[in-house]
């Protein structure tokens, strides 16, 4: 015969004959765990599932369909020792589907004569605190191998000034080189900082009301004096009057990031051009070059830190490689999105879309 248990969640579980029950409570603290439960009966049958463990693919049916976690279970239930252990299950179950991390902890249940030989299984998905720690140290590598480029030059370039004391024309070219890569290693700190500060706030803690026109303009400033002397003409059209709220220094390093990069990866004699519009209850500003553009490849890459698409070029420009990891940081913090259109050899347009500052709030929207 069969006995059907009821679980807190509504699901009807079986036990085969003779007659099997989980033990008082344990249906109900199962059925609001967040991580993947399953309850295996004597046979490696399901005799309760969380929706977790269905979702993730683990279990179909009254079939575990891992069969890593099936040997484990199997052998905690000849020595009744708990065990633990980490595997990998691909999406849904899916071959070829993304994988998903699971730490998993598999335990004997005891319960009422007639149900010996349950066993638990906890499933719980560690993929993004993986990820996460994968990009940690990912980061930290970076940092490390990009602050040695610029310390060793200064180091190289100390030593050859020393030795070439005798010698002016030599002293102040090198003292010119270790000005570049001063400023270079100073960029770098600077945008590590920056990065490190917006991933640590997200979202903006303590947002005022910032008019876009205001930071437009100011970017563009900043960014004239490099335009005019490689004689590429920046220009600014859209809607004006526009407001967002945020922090006003983190919007305008974002901007002046994109404008920099146009400038930087553009011929001379092109044009950059910034739009400014409203779409709905979204700002959209939006930086356009004339420049080589990106491949197809690495327009999925480049808002990662340190990635860049040709690494020699961006070294030349003084590039730290974070500056479109700012971009897509500040803009996720300010609740928006950053989006880029390129054809390789014909330029590039990145934009930002920003909620507009509401009516309410003395919006400065047209």
């Amino acid at each position: 015969m069969s006995v059907s248990t009821r679980t807190g969640n509504g699901t009807s579980l079986e036990c085969s004959a003779p007659a099997m029950r989980l033990p008082p409570g344990i249906a109900s603290v199962l059925s609001v765990l967040s991580s993947s439960a399953v309850v295996l009966d004597r046979q490696d049958r399901v005799l309760q599932a969380s929706e977790a463990a269905r979702s993730f693919g683990l279990v179909q049916g009254e079939r575990l369909m891992a069969s890593e976690l099936l040997a484990l279970a199997r052998q905690v239930r000849r020595d009744g020792e708990i065990r633990e252990g980490e595997f990998e299950v691909s999406a849904g179950g899916k071959i070829g589907g993304r994988m998903t991390s699971f730490a998993v902890r598999v335990a004997p249940l005891g319960g009422d004569v007639g149900c010996e030989g349950l066993v638990l299984v906890l499933a719980e998905d560690q993929t993004e605190s993986r990820r996460v720690e994968e990009v940690r140290r990912d980061f930290v590598a970076n940092v490390s191998h990009e602050l040695k480029t610029p310390v060793g030059a200064l180091a190289l370039l100390a030593e050859t000034v020393e030795d070439a004391a005798d010698d002016p024309d030599a002293v102040r070219r090198f003292a010119g080189r270790m000005r570049q890569e001063a400023s270079r290693l100073t960029n770098l700190v600077q945008d590590i900082i920056t990065l490190s500060r917006i991933q640590a706030a997200e979202p903006v803690p303590d947002p005022v009301a910032v008019q876009v026109d205001a930071i437009v303009a100011e970017a563009l400033d900043r960014c004239r004096m490099k335009a005019n002397a490689r004689g590429i003409a920046l220009a600014e059209v859209g809607d004006h009057g526009l407001g967002v709220l945020g922090d006003e220094d983190l919007l305008l390093t974002a901007i002046r990031n994109l404008l920099e990069n146009a400038v930087a990866y553009s011929p001379e004699r092109t044009r950059v051009l910034v739009t400014t519009r409203r779409a709905d209850d979204r700002v959209e500003i939006s930086v356009e070059d004339q420049g080589i553009g990106i491949p197809e490849r690495d327009l999925q890459r480049i808002f990662e830190r340190f990635y860049r698409v040709d690494p020699a070029r961006s070294r030349a420009t003084g590039g730290t490689g974070l500056g479109l990891a700012i971009v897509k940081h500040v803009t996720a913090a300010h609740g928006g999105a950053v989006t880029v259109r390129s054809v390789e050899g014909a330029g590039s347009t990145f934009t930002l879309s920003l909620p507009l500052r509401s009516s309410h709030a003395g919006s400065g929207s047209a």
